[in-house]
């Protein structure tokens, strides 16, 4: 159980470094560094808490669970903080994504 919660916790980390990559599109100079430093922990975090959940966790289901939670928060993070458009077809794909997340989870 310990190494699902370590494996959200990596995607979660996931969807931060999107996040920080958003945000360091738009400026420049030390404001562009502190959040490409940001991406750069965010990164490494995750994927260092990718590889202990995979321990105990078969690779074939964490890494779609891990990246499942990285691209459904990152949508999400881009159409509640950027703006991003919620039309129709991406909220669809986003559904039929995390149903995917969730079967994975059931079946292992």
């Amino acid at each position: 159980m310990m190494n699902w919660i370590v494996l959200v916790v990596a995607g979660l980390c996931e969807v931060g470094f999107t996040y920080c990559l958003g945000r360091a599109k738009g400026v420049v100079g030390s404001e562009w560094w502190t959040w490409i430093v940001g991406f750069a922990i965010l990164y490494v975090l995750s994927a260092v808490l990718l590889a202990k959940a995979t321990q105990t966790i078969a690779i074939g289901t964490a890494y779609p669970v891990w990246t499942g939670i990285g691209a459904a928060g990152a949508v999400l993070v881009g159409i509640f903080i950027f703006r991003e458009p919620a039309t129709f077809w991406r909220l669809f794909f986003l559904t039929t994504l995390v149903g995917s997340i969730i079967g994975l989870k059931a079946l292992s």
